[in-house]
């Protein structure tokens, strides 16, 4: 498949169900509550220290990237707590709805085996909020031990320690300052699924030829002479699994449809063509400088649109509610690849993402005007 203004081909009998964008939402939600969730937590592990120097980082192998490019689990803490100098492992989770009747803790973050016996692991607590309560605890593994269960979990298809709802919920404690941050974690979550509904939109758009694609092992044909066929051909491409030979070369010329004229749904596209050609290839520096420059001018751009009602605007066409939808995808996908700009080509001319989403004006703004629109 070559960009050379000739016909672009698609064919196959298989696509993916799902797409690495799609595998990322997921991850995100993880993401989002542990990166609100840190300087609460640093507060709290003050108070168990008095009088010490405490700070809290992200640890684990999604520590700055939020998920593992390649998949998987790392069995690495979340949270690494430096107390006088002195490292404190910290696990998180936390409870969406109530009515539980078991707290689950996997069998690796709590005990090590040595030989027939499970000893818990050393110098690591669990922190636990239970978000519909407003609760939370802090505990070390050997209270899981003396208190759960070891019972097969369906959910996670695997065995763990269950500490049965009785026990668990009377170590718990009200925290007033949780109200506020479940709320930003959940605001945060409510505009990560709005964003994302982009995605099934586009599917929707382009089910004809995507279907096409599928069935009957068809040939789909896309002359790339506009933005709009560019994504067409990466949108499925994307979906199929597919790598255009001239990856690095689509790219560049991807480039070259940002302008100061350019629309919100413009730059969803675009922003969305990036992400799906970065993550397939290599970057020469000539291309990083240039990806970092239109980053840079994409981002900014954005921030232009932003409204004071909350809700973004580039065009008399869409409606505030589509204009925002394509400002918060794009908004989404450009935290991504700062970071990983960031730690793999070890880019400095970019700022690092502290906080998903805080490159929105204002979120409780947005997600309040989302809200009420829906």
């Amino acid at each position: 498949m070559k960009l050379d203004g000739k016909t672009i081909y698609a064919q196959s009998s298989n696509i993916k169900s799902r797409t690495y964008l799609e595998y990322r939402k997921d991850m995100k939600k993880k993401a989002i509550a542990e990166l609100e969730v840190l300087e609460w937590l640093e507060d709290k592990v003050k108070e168990l220290y008095p009088g010490r120097q405490v700070k809290i980082y992200k640890s684990g192998g999604d520590k700055f990237l939020w998920f593992l490019r390649k998949g998987g689990v790392t069995r690495e803490p979340d949270f690494i707590a430096n107390i006088n100098n002195e490292k404190i492992e910290f696990e998180f989770q936390y409870a969406e709805k109530g009515g539980l009747d078991f707290y689950d803790f996997k069998v690796s973050k709590v005990a090590r085996k040595k030989g027939n016996k499970r000893e818990p692991i050393e110098n690591k607590f669990f922190v636990y909020i239970h978000k519909p309560l407003l609760k939370y605890a802090i505990f070390k593994p050997e209270w899981i031990l003396e208190n759960g269960e070891y019972g097969m979990v369906e959910a996670w298809r695997s065995y763990a320690f269950r500490v049965p709802k009785e026990k668990f919920e009377r170590l718990l404690k009200p925290d007033n300052t949780l109200k506020s941050l479940c709320q930003r974690i959940d605001a945060k979550n409510f505009i990560l699924n709005f964003q994302h509904a982009l995605i099934d939109i586009d599917k929707d758009r382009l089910s004809y030829l995507l279907q096409g694609v599928i069935d009957e092992n068809k040939i789909v044909k896309i002359i790339p002479k506009d933005l709009d066929c560019f994504f067409k051909v990466c949108f499925i491409l994307d979906n199929l699994n597919k790598i255009p030979q001239n990856a690095n070369l689509w790219l560049i010329y991807l480039l070259s449809y940002i302008n100061k004229d350019v629309s919100l749904e413009d730059i969803s596209k675009i922003v969305y063509c990036i992400d799906f050609l970065y993550s397939k290839i290599e970057l020469k520096p000539n291309e990083l400088t240039q990806l970092i420059s239109k980053i840079k001018e994409l981002k900014k751009k954005i921030e232009e649109l932003y409204q004071s009602n909350g809700s973004y605007k580039s065009s008399l066409t869409s409606s505030p509610l589509e204009e925002t939808r394509y400002a918060l995808f794009s908004i989404n996908l450009l935290e991504d690849l700062i970071q990983d700009m960031i730690y793999y080509y070890s880019v400095t001319e970019l700022e690092p993402v502290k906080k998903i989403y805080e490159n929105v004006g204002d979120v409780e703004k947005t997600y309040r005007l989302i809200k009420e629109a829906k």
